[in-house]
């Protein structure tokens, strides 16, 4: 038998993108399963990932596109904060540390852009993310922002510079 390996590659691309707005079309779904409703209905302008204040990859298996993740300044602290935002694998790539390859990007990019913390909002719905980031280092802030009233919402931030 002929044995395949598969190629990926991480490229920086615009939120803007098709690729994005695929994948965001089927993480809202996602949520939309796990939470009922329309997924995540926080505002969000495609333009806050563009750089200076903002950084989005996305993950290739083959060409096709398979993970993202982005972060957008600003935060609970202000400018020195930046947000991650939707980080997704889709399943049929899960379990290949892609998750994990994207958040170290985000991490290396937000330090060489100044931010000095990193800080999320998942849910209780979500424990494989809640997991990624805890043994990430990320551990439990203050809520904050659009679903900080919400009792299944989960906070979590982390000090990278």
């Amino acid at each position: 038998m002929e044995s395949h390996t598969s190629t990926h590659d991480l490229r920086v691309v615009s939120y803007a993108s098709d690729d994005a707005q695929l994948l965001t079309a089927e993480v809202q779904a996602e949520y939309g399963r796990r939470y009922g409703g329309d997924g995540d209905v926080s505002p969000i302008d495609v333009h806050q990932f563009d750089p200076p204040g903002g950084h989005f990859v996305m993950v290739y298996v083959d060409g096709v596109p398979a993970a993202m993740g982005g972060w957008r300044r600003g935060g609970p602290a202000g400018e020195s904060d930046a947000e991650i935002k939707r980080m997704y694998v889709r399943p049929a790539y899960a379990r290949r540390g892609l998750a994990r390859e994207i958040l170290a990007e985000l991490e290396r990019s937000a330090a060489a852009a100044g931010i000095t913390r990193l800080v999320l909002e998942t849910g209780t719905k979500q424990p494989e993310a809640i997991a990624l980031y805890h043994s990430a280092g990320y551990v439990e802030v203050p809520k904050f922002g659009f679903y900080r009233d919400y009792d299944d919402s989960v906070h979590l931030g982390k000090i990278i510079a």
